[in-house]
């Protein structure tokens, strides 16, 4: 195999257990290079102690990064929702019952429509940085368009989410129960076999605990992993149930009472927090540093979806993070990528050791502090996936 060695890092950040600490989440490493062979990390360390390789690329003092990992996004749906966004910014609230305008939408477009829209927004996210994204369903809200998403979304990631239990769709207004009936039986059954995990909104216009609860109880009895999108906008039991289920993360995170935070902190579920939706909707930020000084750990994601949150840009959520929740810049990027990771209980990702995916970030700039001190200028030089520039 031929190895590539990356030198000229002026700083990188490893997320190495054994070289992080308190004052330095991200265990970073100055006057750095990487090896990397087999489309995975061979060597990290201080360019003066490298290896030989068979080439090697000089990044010229710009610091590098694990790739982004985008742990919650909503990518197969068709139609535009930019009116709502308007009249949100002239003073209308949000309320989750815009999705069904999405879901007349998706339901209308073709199979080839959903994939050239969704892959064209996983190729925005690889230019700015993001190598590993979860891409959820939730705007077909039928058997047949529910499993018809997911199989896009398979194409793109293996990290996708059944979302039926999103609204409950128009048809079905009148009887929720067998709207949850139809999600837990053959919407299940046709979407599990391109699904690896299953996700329920619960709150207030979606879904009560209880029916969240019977969702991911089918979803596991399927072999799907939980999630659980709660606690957005307003307080609720959402969780909390995710915390009694155990669940690997649980998404917003927004509203919060003591009791939750130490649910949070005790049962070790990772708060995926989503600062891009407080920015669309005008609604409160997560107060990530309670979280965080709580000993909860934190992740950020996007949720790039075309109702609350149309960005696909990481480096925008870590911006945001470190202005408006109270996070580091280093506590962020630590969550866009290790945290991440963990969100999707990955360990062949977020972390630059010897033996993960050979996923970087070149920023033109020398430090990750860039992200948040140089907000909305595309710093992303170039990213690696696998060991092989994408840019």
């Amino acid at each position: 195999m031929t190895s590539l060695l990356l030198t000229g890092i002026a700083e990188l950040a490893t997320n190495d257990p054994a070289r992080t600490t308190a004052a330095d989440p991200l265990g970073l490493v100055v006057r750095a290079a990487v090896v990397v062979e087999g489309g995975r990390v061979a060597w990290v360390g201080e360019a003066a102690d490298a290896p030989a390789a068979d080439a090697a690329v000089d990044l010229g003092g710009r610091a590098v990064l694990p790739g982004f990992v985008d742990s919650h996004s909503h990518l197969v749906f068709a139609g535009d929702r930019s009116a709502e966004f308007a009249a949100r910014m002239a003073g209308e609230s949000y309320s989750a019952g815009g999705i069904r305008t999405t879901v007349a939408a998706t339901r209308a477009a073709t199979d080839e429509q959903l994939l050239a829209h969704a892959a064209g927004l996983v190729a925005e996210m690889r230019r700015q940085g993001t190598t590993t994204v979860e891409i959820k369903s939730g705007y077909g809200l039928s058997v047949h368009d529910e499993a018809r998403s997911l199989a896009v979304a398979r194409e793109l990631t293996d990290e996708t989410t059944f979302l039926g239990a999103h609204v409950v769709p128009p048809e079905h207004a009148d009887d929720p129960a067998a709207y949850v009936d139809l999600v837990t039986g053959p919407m299940l059954e046709a979407a599990a076999p391109h699904a690896r995990w299953i996700d329920a909104f619960c709150e207030r216009g979606a879904f009560d605990a209880d029916q969240a609860r019977a969702v991911l109880a089918a979803g596991a009895a399927a072999g799907l992993r939980g999630r659980l999108h709660a606690n957005q906008l307003g307080p609720g039991p959402g969780v909390q149930l995710a915390c009694e289920l155990g669940l690997v993360a649980v998404d917003h995170c927004t509203h919060l009472a003591d009791a939750d935070v130490d649910a949070l902190r005790d049962s070790g579920t990772i708060a995926t927090l989503l600062p891009g939706v407080e920015f669309s909707t005008r609604q409160p930020y997560p107060d990530a540093r309670r979280l965080l000084d709580a000993g909860v750990e934190v992740a950020l994601a996007s949720d790039c979806n075309p109702g609350s949150c149309f960005t696909s840009s990481i480096p925008f959520c870590v911006a945001l993070a470190v202005r408006e929740m109270g996070m580091t810049p280093a506590e962020a990027v630590r969550a866009v990528t290790l945290g991440g990771a963990r969100a999707l209980d990955r360990d062949d990702v977020g972390a630059l050791v010897p033996g993960r995916r050979a996923d970087l970030v070149v920023l033109d700039a020398p430090s990750h502090v860039h992200l948040a001190y140089r907000p909305g200028v595309p710093l992303v030089r170039a990213v690696y996936r696998r060991g092989v520039a994408l840019h």
